[in-house]
């Protein structure tokens, strides 16, 4: 398992009328959180992307404990439990400043090769770089 925790300061136009954080916005959250772990790895999106390797989500869930609120500082705390193939799956979980559990979610993403728009294997060098947090010695 590899984890990666970065931090997001919830911005005015991200809340509603309440001041909570619109529903539709955790997945902004969740997209920080992946990209943060990736970069963590010493990896990017842009370069997985120059390789010719794009990554949509195919499926995405959510759970809302407690709003979150304008101008509070969210712990986005992104996960890989498996070794990814062709998938990679991230889950998610979200603080408040006072480390309570305010969301709880996961994407699953699917390599796709860009030029034949077809599912492909995970890049070797994105692997090599998890295996020591999944492969057993």
């Amino acid at each position: 398992m590899y984890t990666f925790e970065t931090k997001v300061r919830v911005r005015y136009a991200e809340t509603d009328q309440m001041g909570y954080v619109y529903y539709g916005n955790y997945a902004m959250f969740y997209e920080v959180g992946r990209v943060e772990l990736f970069r963590s790895l010493g990896f990017s999106y842009k370069a997985l992307e120059d390789s010719g390797i794009m990554l949509p989500v195919i499926e995405l869930q959510s759970k809302f404990l407690k709003p979150a609120k304008y101008d509070e500082e969210i712990s986005v705390k992104a996960s890989l439990k498996e070794k990814p193939s062709v998938k990679i799956r991230f889950d998610y979980e979200l603080f408040n400043q006072n480390r309570e559990l305010l969301n709880t979610g996961s994407t699953t993403l699917v390599f796709i090769d860009m030029k034949r728009n077809k599912p492909c294997k995970a890049p070797a060098d994105f692997l090599a770089r998890l295996r020591r947090y999944f492969d057993k010695p």
